[in-house]
């Protein structure tokens, strides 16, 4: 899906059919932390060290856990784990034990095969918080704000509780949340006590080998559909959205403006490609380019373009203001950021998205849209249905 880079200064991937499938089988919820992607698969055991929380800048923070962990005899030490919505929230980062690495499961033969089947959903109490019409209400309110030049744009997400009378399986819905996206980034972390993050992001929000980068943000969306001609005729009517275009102007200026000034060059396509997950078609733009100072590390920049217009809106001030005003609950760790860093600086954050949080017999699922002056509060409600589809099919549940 997203560009991507080869990965240096890592143990050599194995690259034997089964190897990436194999760790994907391997997870176990607790200390495990799991993260695909489109060049590599990650499996981190343990705990070695956790990243603190203070006021220090987070960058500084992850180098000096890195360089300390390599002092200690470490000689490739990873931290993996996840970054919070809000500013100055507490992260969920932590240096593993230890670390195996794969190839990526798009490229495993036996990723092709069916996983662990999900159940009927009639274990599975479902809330929705803000009920679909408060939703659209929200929306409607956000749209009358922007036509009067408040602001340009905001994301407003929806949650939907699901409650088990069971015990969670967070390997199987991890394992068919992997297999039905197996070229995006799937991910599973613990992200407080007692709680684990699970997902499948189709979004990097951007990655760093040595002196290049790639950042690919995607903004504007259409659900897929079932039948080939529609589902042709809806990415085609995406393609040439006046509304879903600006939509993904907005993204890709700010990406471009925060990650200038680390750049010695950046090229940045005049028009957005298509790219599709199992539920979705999104308006996608791959941005390259060459550091200024090799010194930036992946979180260095991550930390510049995070929030993006993407998760949050434009003027971020106001658009947070506007979520925290209209939306119902604590995002947490979703719009965030999860990925991984090396201690030579190497690394891949991705947008969190597409994603629940586990805790106890609950899981949190969240979805958002996008809501600029054009938008529709119907169509809106329902590209955040059709984007809660991708984990509600991984549990076996249905809206």
């Amino acid at each position: 899906m997203s560009a991507s880079l080869r990965v240096p200064a890592a143990p050599p991937p194995l690259d034997s059919p089964g190897a990436a499938t194999t760790l994907l089988e391997a997870y176990r919820p607790g200390t495990d932390r799991f993260l695909a992607t489109p060049g590599h698969t990650l499996l981190g055991s343990g705990t070695a060290a956790l990243v603190p929380h203070d006021a220090r800048p987070l960058p500084l923070r992850v180098r000096e856990t890195l360089e300390a962990a390599r002092r200690a005899g470490d000689p490739a030490p990873v931290v993996v784990g996840s970054v919070p919505f809000a500013p100055g929230g507490a992260a969920s980062l932590a240096v593993p034990e230890t670390v195996r690495w794969a190839t990526a499961l798009r490229t495993d033969p036996l990723i092709a095969l069916h996983g662990p089947n999900a159940g009927d959903g009639d274990d599975w109490r479902i809330r929705e918080v803000p009920a679909a019409q408060e939703y659209a209400a929200a929306v409607a309110a956000a749209v009358e704000r922007m036509r009067d030049g408040e602001f340009d744009k905001v994301v407003l997400a929806r949650t939907l509780e699901l409650t088990s009378a069971r015990d969670l399986d967070l390997p199987a819905m991890l394992s068919r949340l992997a297999r039905r996206d197996p070229g995006g980034y799937t991910f599973a972390v613990p992200s407080g006590p007692g709680r684990t993050l699970v997902g499948a992001s189709p979004e990097l929000l951007v990655a760093r080998r040595g002196s290049g980068l790639v950042a690919n943000p995607l903004a504007g969306s259409a659900p897929r559909s079932g039948d080939l001609a529609e589902d042709v005729r809806r990415a085609a009517a995406l393609l040439d959205s006046p509304k879903d275009l600006h939509e993904h102007a907005v993204v890709v200026d700010a990406i471009r403006e925060a990650l200038a000034p680390f750049c010695s060059r950046l090229d940045v396509p005049e028009r957005p490609t298509l790219v599709r997950t199992a539920a979705m078609w999104h308006l996608s733009t791959t941005l390259t380019g060459e550091l200024r100072d090799p010194s930036s590390t992946a979180l260095d920049l991550a930390s510049a373009l995070h929030p993006t217009p993407a998760v949050c809106g434009t003027p971020t001030d106001v658009a947070r203001q506007v979520i925290a005003d209209s939306e119902p609950f604590d995002r947490g760790a979703y719009t965030g950021m999860v990925g991984w860093q090396n201690a030579d600086g190497d690394g891949d954050w991705v947008v969190t998205i597409r994603c629940a949080e586990a805790e106890g017999r609950t899981l949190r699922l969240f979805a958002g849209a996008g809501v600029v002056a054009e938008s529709s509060p119907a169509a809106e409600t329902a590209e955040t249905g059709a984007k809660f589809r991708t984990f509600l099919s991984a549990v076996g549940a249905a809206l």
